[in-house]
């Protein structure tokens, strides 16, 4: 997730708003495959919700994540919406991220890390800001990518990792390099304002929704922890708190870890590499 200087125009991708399948997904994200409630009413019941009860509320009657960052155990807790199978109402407080983007964003250039994200209005906390969307591919496919990269080359792809109890992981990779949205143009900070938070719809395959994790003010520029560190650590896992020379001692596959010019304290130094995704 490595970011060059910007030039005159931001690059060419082709724009879509959610994930689409890419190569190795054995899923399409866009087909619905999750069961839906029978709700008639505007907004659905945790008590007469099959959704609610199965997954829990997410969120408050105006769409607000209630949980934000963490758990004891280090993780956040999974998010499911209510999707097209629902009898619900579209203006249900169950669906949020499905709803897309709500907010007036602008791309612009930045002084020192290329392009960047900036939002127009002020965004309360807990508020749904954009998705991080584009292709979903296999572990294979994004080894890769990221192994045929030169060193001025952007590094987009993201690896989720969810644990569900003690030996299950689902992985998850999403590359907006070619096909993405907004969320592509967002940088990282050691100290970000957006959370990024695993969300399903429609499909088992999730969605990477980002949330705003504290009251951001207009014309601030929108960051999240490329890590994870700052959410449900799962993202890639990442290993953002070595050193250069450790890196090249650990192995990096020739790939060369860039500066951080985020300027937070405690920076990391370095933007977050996934190694995982090399052996």
């Amino acid at each position: 997730m490595e970011r060059t200087v910007a030039a005159a125009q931001p690059p060419d991708f082709q724009y879509s708003p959610g994930n689409i399948q890419g190569p190795g997904c054995p899923v399409d994200p866009s087909e619905v495959t999750l069961p839906g409630c029978l709700c008639r009413s505007v907004s659905c019941l945790a008590e007469s919700c099959s959704c609610l009860q199965t997954h829990g509320r997410a969120y408050d009657g105006a769409g607000t994540l209630l949980q934000l960052g963490t758990t004891h155990s280090g993780y956040s807790l999974p998010v499911f919406e209510c999707n097209a199978l629902c009898t619900c109402s579209d203006a249900c407080s169950n669906r949020v991220v499905q709803r897309g983007l709500r907010l007036r964003l602008e791309v612009y250039s930045t002084q020192n890390r290329g392009w960047g994200v900036r939002t127009l209005e002020p965004i309360p906390r807990g508020t749904f800001v954009c998705e991080y969307a584009g292709e979903v591919i296999s572990f294979e496919e994004a080894r890769r990518r990221q192994l045929a990269q030169r060193p001025e080359d952007n590094n987009y792809i993201i690896g989720l990792r969810e644990h569900a109890g003690t030996e299950s992981t689902t992985e998850t990779f999403v590359d907006p390099a070619v096909v993405g949205n907004v969320g592509r143009f967002l940088n990282h900070s050691c100290q970000p304002n957006l959370l990024m938070q695993p969300v399903r719809v429609h499909s088992v395959v999730p969605r990477l929704a980002l949330f705003a994790g504290r009251s951001i003010e207009a014309q601030e520029e929108l960051t999240f922890d490329y890590s994870g560190r700052h959410s449900n650590r799962a993202p890639g896992e990442l290993l953002s708190t070595q050193t250069g020379a450790a890196m090249q001692a650990s192995g990096t596959h020739g790939l060369q870890r860039k500066e951080c010019c985020c300027g937070a304290d405690g920076c990391a130094r370095f933007l977050p590499l996934d190694l995982s995704i090399l052996h």
